[in-house]
């Protein structure tokens, strides 16, 4: 099902700005427009966005408890303690683990790590977990990417003798754990200059400031930034400020010399003559890690990203990379089953919420499978398996809706529940499903509004075929890296026609591979491909003119990089859109 898109091009920057930045900076009025567009109105601000420099970073001991922290882990490395390092399961938390791991194993032969069973004991610091420090006589722990809201976790372990160190970024409660030192830049509290970090990214100031305390050459910690940005790539969080740095000099790493654990990732993922960008990371590097923790253990990931051996890299890649492709091959079979599903419920047409369940469906991809359906149908998505004895699963909402609040509201009916506005997960009883179903669509038909069940293209500006030079790709990619709070440009070409060699591709025939001309500009064709777009075909088959809005990216095809726009939507010329 193809769900109509609204189109809506921001509006222009200030014209004189626009003019004074393009001259002062030596670039075409359109590239000045999106650095306008960003809030960069002066040649030093468009200075430091073009480069990035690890002066900017912060000084780590300006987050709170930081000084705390390092002074008990020196603590523990000197007596030599044991030091159990415990994270998440998913990219985040295995990368921090294994970026801590790393660092601390150069100090200490001391040292664990840890990381849950997704479907025994879940997200987060666990009971088990505590207890397995314990039995290897653990006096301290690091949590990595969780911990914030164990209260009652921290508690235990302090009784059990073993000091508790957070390092987390999610949004904390009223009360923070009583551990030795909470590490988080969203604390209330805090004054750390940059609140968007990964957990990773916390993990990382943690050994940035050991390295500063302790004399340690800054190398040390610099060469683990290619961990760190697979993390905030991974993670979604803002490529702006700190992470903008973090993230520039972390793929100079992960393209330069990567360690062997991502290196074979890399070469499974057919990245090896790549120049690899977060949207690779995000599509090709980070599933592959998170499948470890989806369908069978995240320990295997954090293996792999310490790994020394390169037979042993090579061996644990093949393995995630055996458990990525079952993991899509059940992702398709699911997302397939569940559209069905939709598509032939009874009152289809008249719900605002998707909520769909089946006992047999594997609890790892559910939440994927929820992000299919919002792409699909673009409605408040809920889908939901059996797993010990419980209804569970994950939900995903769309731009401007408050998944969590919708879930809130029926909290009378389930056993727990977590997340934020746009992604959540939920347990309930399975005599509960019927009217949790029923009041959750309720709330949700009371809630939202049409126009929010309209997807929306947000561009940034018109261009021509014309001005997409050599130069223009060139100064437009050091506007990388791209990702939340820096997204790929997105640009509207008009009276776009394909030149008669466009075809479909795909296992499934369901994307195009287009070569386009623009009408009135006699230029070379400029390759183009549209995912998920194949309804197109026919139209542009048979020569009629198309508008498109589109980024522009770098395509690598036998070792050659040309140019290619990435197709994001195509409306018939008699289409009436919003400009």
């Amino acid at each position: 099902m193809t769900v109509d898109k609204k189109w809506i091009v921001k509006e222009p920057g200030n014209p004189a700005l626009v003019r004074q930045l393009a001259q002062e900076v030596g670039i075409d009025q359109v590239l000045a427009n999106l650095l306008v567009q960003r809030g960069i109105t002066s040649y030093a601000q468009a200075r430091e966005f073009f480069r990035p420099d690890l002066s900017m970073l912060h000084d780590p001991f300006l987050m709170t408890d930081m000084d705390k922290a390092v002074e008990r882990i020196k603590k523990a490395v000197d007596s030599k303690e044991n030091i159990l390092i415990y994270g998440d399961y998913d990219v985040d938390g295995t990368t921090a683990v294994a970026l801590v791991y790393i660092f601390l194993s150069r100090l200490t032969k001391n040292l664990f790590y840890y990381i849950p069973d997704r479907y025994d004991e879940g997200y987060g610091l666990s009971y088990k977990g505590i207890d397995w420090a314990k039995e290897r006589g653990c006096t301290l722990i690091i949590t990595l990417d969780c911990g914030i809201k164990a209260i009652e976790k921290v508690k235990y372990a302090r009784s059990s003798g073993i000091d508790v160190i957070i390092c987390d970024h999610h949004l904390p409660d009223a009360e923070i754990p009583d551990a030795l030192a909470v590490l988080d830049p969203k604390r209330t509290d805090s004054t750390y200059p940059f609140d968007d970090l990964s957990g990773c990214g916390v993990g990382f100031k943690l050994a940035q400031a050991y390295a500063m305390k302790y004399d340690i050459p800054k190398e040390r910690v610099l060469e683990l930034l290619d961990l760190l940005v697979v993390s905030i790539a991974s993670d979604l969080v803002s490529v702006t400020g700190e992470n903008r740095v973090l993230a520039y000099y972390g793929l100079k790493q992960l393209n330069s010399n990567p360690r062997k654990g991502l290196l074979s990732l890399i070469k499974l993922s057919g990245l090896e003559k790549h120049n690899i960008t977060i949207d690779e990371i995000v599509f090709k590097i980070g599933p592959r890690l998170n499948a470890a923790g989806r369908m069978e253990q995240g320990r295997t990931a954090v293996e792999l990203l310490i790994s020394r051996d390169d037979e042993d890299a090579r061996k644990i890649g093949d393995e995630i990379n055996s458990h990525n492709n079952e993991r899509k091959s059940i992702d398709r079979e699911i997302t397939y089953e569940a559209i069905e599903m939709v598509r032939t419920a009874h009152d289809f047409n008249d719900r605002k919420s998707t909520i769909v369940y089946n006992p047999q469906w594997h609890k790892g991809v559910v939440g994927i499978v929820a992000s299919r359906l919002v792409e699909s149908f673009f409605r408040p998505t809920i889908v939901l398996t059996k797993s010990n004895g419980f209804i569970t699963g994950s939900a995903r909402s769309i731009p401007g809706f408050d998944l969590y609040d919708a879930i809130e509201s029926c909290s009378d009916l389930l056993e727990n529940f977590g997340g934020h506005i746009y992604a959540a997960g939920l347990t309930m009883k399975e005599e509960n499903f019927a009217e949790f179903s029923a009041r959750f669509e309720k709330y949700v038909a009371g809630k939202i509004s049409e126009d929010m069940l309209t997807p929306i293209v947000n561009i940034d500006t018109y261009l021509d075929f014309k001005q997409i030079t050599p130069k223009f790709f060139r100064i437009l990619k050091q506007f990388q890296p791209f990702g939340p709070g820096n997204m790929s440009p997105v640009f509207i070409s008009e009276n776009v026609y394909d030149n008669g060699n466009g075809r479909k591709v795909g296992s499934d025939s369901g994307h195009l591979k287009l070569e386009l001309i623009q009408e009135d500009y006699s230029y070379q064709p400029i390759s183009a491909i549209a995912f998920n777009k194949s309804e197109h075909f026919d139209h542009l088959h048979a020569g009629n003119p198309v508008d498109i809005c589109y980024s522009i990216a770098e395509n690598y095809y036998r070792g050659l990089a040309n140019i290619q726009l990435r197709v994001k939507d195509i409306k018939d010329r008699e289409d009436i859109f919003s400009k």
